[in-house]
């Protein structure tokens, strides 16, 4: 089985084959590369004719997407804005504060 998935920088790939999760960082026509960050941190490189004969599929980002990032703070995620979460108060009942 060879990969139909074209590469898209910002997207999830699975290598079947292999079993390794990793995100697509670069493209590079010029010199024909293809950068990649494995769930566990480390980049590596293909270049297409390696990627499309490869067995790659394309993935739903993993719940813990940030863990080989280890210096991204809980803002450079998104999730910071806990207020944002919260219901308005003045579009609450007196039965979505009662325990039903």
């Amino acid at each position: 089985m060879t990969t139909v998935a074209d590469p898209i920088i910002g997207s999830w790939y699975k290598d079947v084959e292999n079993n390794l999760t990793f995100k697509v960082v670069a493209i590079e026509e010029s010199d024909d590369s293809i950068e990649v960050q494995y769930l566990n941190g480390d980049i590596g490189e293909y270049d297409y004719e390696s990627w499309y004969n490869s067995t790659f599929d394309y993935i739903e980002a993993p719940e813990d997407w940030s863990a080989p990032f280890d210096d991204i703070e809980p803002d450079d995620l998104g999730y910071s804005d806990t207020d944002a979460h919260k219901p308005n108060p003045e579009d609450m009942g007196l039965d979505d504060y009662l325990d039903q």
